[in-house]
């Protein structure tokens, strides 16, 4: 696995959301491949085909429903490569807009390496209801550090 992989990875997830942020759907889909699935605890069931994921945004915007969001973000990235596939996982925090509560997405993207650069061939995005408590420990053992593996 390549350092400079897993940073143009993580930079390319980074820009997507920014991208959403600013309503720059050129610059969002730059990130997709042309042959993406879609599956997201929001949407009207698995999007099997970047043009059925357009079709739904277009219905979605003309309807005034696009999420108006003061934050997008990925956290807790963890990114894995193998030659020309990659597997990312993260926590996708979104704070709607003028505050509120936010919401976190458990959010599993594969992407295949192109000409172009890292394209998301199978977005996986599901809406945590409830915060994880955290898992419970032995009698007599100590807590793990964050980020530090179980």
């Amino acid at each position: 696995m390549s350092n400079l992989d897993t940073a143009e990875i993580a930079a390319g997830i980074d820009d997507m959301y920014d991208a959403f942020l600013a309503g720059d759907r050129a610059r969002f889909d730059q990130h997709l491949h042309a042959e993406l699935t879609t599956w997201e605890t929001h949407l009207p069931g698995p999007l099997r085909t970047r043009d059925q994921l357009d079709a739904y945004r277009a219905q979605r915007d003309s309807a005034g429903a696009r999420p108006q969001l003061d934050r997008l973000a990925p956290q807790e990235l963890r990114v894995d490569v193998w030659g020309d596939t990659a597997l990312a996982r993260y926590v996708l925090v979104a704070v709607p807009a003028g505050g509120g509560p936010a919401e976190h997405s458990r959010v599993t993207d594969v992407l295949r390496r192109t000409a172009d650069g890292w394209r998301i061939v199978h977005h996986h995005c599901e809406l945590v209801r409830e915060p994880a408590d955290p898992a419970p420990r032995p009698a007599g053992t100590a807590p793990q550090p964050a980020g530090s593996p179980a």
